[in-house]
């Protein structure tokens, strides 16, 4: 099967995908890229604009996640902004462009997802939401059994965080890096989701909840 992880950072999301796949990594940051080369030596990384890398080659995958850049959606940076302590931001609308592009344009058989903060405002288009992210996506995404512990603001950047250890690595702001990968554990659950028989499951259960008869 042929992946595509865009924004991928160090991999949080990607970590417990396993190694028999064909993955390719966009991130633009060459030192945070370098990591995760170093993370995941069979992966094919490359070092460019997700967003457009995305528009020239989403028919070329089978799985497709996203995770586009979060502060400008986010309520703590808005929170942050109120009490002058960062600028305001218009919310960066790129994420909507890629939920929209892959509604339309992705091919039926790809599965894909975008994952991203909670917004501090309604969300223009209606989410999955667990474990405070939100998933846009063309198959059914349940919640985990079990909720994830938070451990964001515990973060300082010298720690192991979900088996990461990056406190040897020539790079800047080692904390925010760690605060930027989503927990292996729900992009496995998430990766699951998209190819596992629990979909007909869902669709069959449904189905019989609105009175109808399954196939």
């Amino acid at each position: 099967m042929r992946i595509l992880n865009l924004y991928a950072g160090i991999g949080g999301n990607r970590k417990l995908w396993g190694d028999e796949h064909e993955v390719t990594a966009i991130e633009n940051n060459k030192e945070i890229a370098k990591i995760y080369m170093d993370l995941f030596p069979k992966d094919f990384v490359i070092i460019t604009d997700a967003h457009e890398y995305l528009l020239n080659n989403y028919m070329n995958f089978d799985f497709i996640w996203s995770s586009p850049p979060c502060p400008s959606h986010s309520d703590i940076r808005r929170c942050a902004s109120h009490r002058g302590q960062n600028e305001p931001l218009y919310p960066d609308m790129k994420l909507y462009e890629e939920i929209i592009f892959l509604q339309n344009f992705a091919k039926p058989k790809t599965k894909w997802v975008v994952e991203n903060v909670v917004p501090y405002y309604p969300p223009l288009i209606k989410p999955f939401i667990v474990q405070r992210h939100c998933f846009w996506s063309n198959f059914v995404i349940t919640k985990t059994r079990k909720e994830g512990k938070r451990i964001h603001n515990n973060i300082v950047g010298s720690e192991t965080v979900y088996g990461f250890n990056i406190s040897k690595e020539d790079v800047e702001n080692k904390r925010k890096i760690l605060r930027n990968m989503v927990d292996p554990k729900l992009g496995f659950h998430i990766f699951k989701m998209a190819f596992k028989e629990v979909q007909k499951t869902i669709a069959k259960d449904e189905t019989s909840a609105q009175g109808g008869e399954s196939k």
